[in-house]
């Protein structure tokens, strides 16, 4: 009989050898040709990396969400492009899916999901719609049994490469204005006629992620292609980003930790003054306060995971933990640069990499700005009830 930690065990295990076998001997090339590596993903689907946290009914491994964190940073420590395909198809389509999906969109979509069969997406913000998401303009309509939508989106991670996205867009009329619960969700099959992705984005980091907009050109879908109730796309939409942020937050405490094992190695062996730079305590202060940031925003990000999966609420524990990691990521790769020196500006070492990849978790799936409010509002809340 295996225990829960034998089972995370081997699941880590084998998540931290696909890493260093099948992804990191290829990041860096990935990264300088903007080589989105769909075959690695979908063999990472085939090992159960891409159903994690779906339930056994529908196919998924049904694992706790502090398990499916060791296993991302584990793949986001080999290159933080192929985690962020990884991170997104297991946090917002499947929750949304799961949550609110009907028994035959989960055998349509969800069973091939977490089967590693189909790889899915999600589309919200827009080219005017960013940090104020419930401002987007896409349209879609009811025309007999069928939707029509219109529009475009923008930043879409696997806009391009996905089999099916996650489209969020208003139904209510135009002149009705009404906001966030004018917004539904749609589940898009890529190759539907009137769907586009534009060409992917020349990007500063994740260049290895396929991000792109999205054009919408009259769009029909079937009526049973609206995910849930029309009006509550939003609300979708935000619990999907709540288990997003945790994935980026790993995401980003995988960049640490590789610029910290980097570090570590390079002042190992980097001699000046006739002795490795790693016994002057200069150095030593900066690696210790690498390593310690780093452990915190761990930490921080499994507690959030541990209250989610309690059914206790999350939200501004994500935040914390997405806001947390992001800003060390940032800072440790900043870190990792200055103890490199020259070198570490140079596109030939490897720390280079790591800071333009840690730079958008501090952006994307909600701003380090947006994540300061969430946790305001959270800390207001429970003083009026304290």
């Amino acid at each position: 009989m295996h225990t829960e930690t034998d089972v995370r065990s081997q699941v880590v295990e084998l998540a931290r050898e696909f890493a260093r076998e099948k992804i990191e001997p290829h990041a860096a090339e990935w990264d300088r040709t903007k080589h989105f590596a769909r075959d690695v993903v979908d063999e990472l689907g085939r090992l159960g990396f891409l159903g994690m946290t779906t339930p056994e009914e529908y196919d998924g491994m049904g694992l706790d969400t502090v398990t499916y964190l060791l296993a991302l940073e584990e793949i986001a420590a080999a290159d933080a492009s192929i985690a962020v395909s990884m991170s997104i198809h297991n946090a917002i389509p499947t929750t949304m899916l799961v949550k609110h999906g009907t028994a035959a969109q989960r055998e349509r979509w969800l069973k091939p999901m977490a089967r590693g069969e189909v790889l899915a997406g999600f589309a919200l913000s827009e080219a005017e719609a960013g940090s104020d998401a419930a401002s987007l303009a896409a349209q879609g309509v009811r025309d007999g049994d069928s939707w029509v939508l219109n529009g475009a989106k923008a930043w879409a991670t696997n806009a391009g490469t996905a089999d099916v996205m996650m489209i969020m867009v208003r139904t209510d009329a135009p002149e009705a204005r009404l906001g966030a619960k004018g917004i539904s969700t749609f589940i898009v099959p890529t190759g539907s006629k009137g769907y586009r992705a534009a060409k992917p984005e020349d990007k500063m980091g994740l260049r290895a992620s396929n991000t792109a907009a999205i054009a919408l050109d009259d769009l029909r879908l079937p009526a049973d292609a609206l995910l849930g109730e029309e009006g509550m796309g939003f609300v979708y939409a935000m619990e999907g980003l709540d288990a997003g942020r945790l994935g980026i937050a790993i995401q980003a405490v995988g960049i640490a930790r590789r610029a910290i094992e980097h570090s570590i190695r390079y002042c190992s062996e980097r001699r000046q003054f006739e002795q490795p730079i790693a016994e002057f305590q200069a150095v030593q202060f900066k690696l210790a306060d690498m390593a310690a940031r780093t452990e915190a925003a761990r930490a921080l990000a499994h507690r959030a995971a541990i209250r989610k999966d309690a059914g206790e609420d999350a939200r501004a524990f994500a935040s914390m933990a997405k806001l947390f990691a992001s800003e060390t990521a940032m800072w440790v790769t900043t870190q990792a640069i200055q103890l490199f020196g020259g070198y570490g500006y140079m596109r030939d070492f490897p720390v280079e990499k790591l800071f333009r990849d840690a730079k958008v978790t501090e952006i994307y799936e909600g701003t380090s700005e947006i994540q300061r409010i969430i946790i305001a509002r959270a800390l207001t809340r429970e003083s009026d009830h304290g």
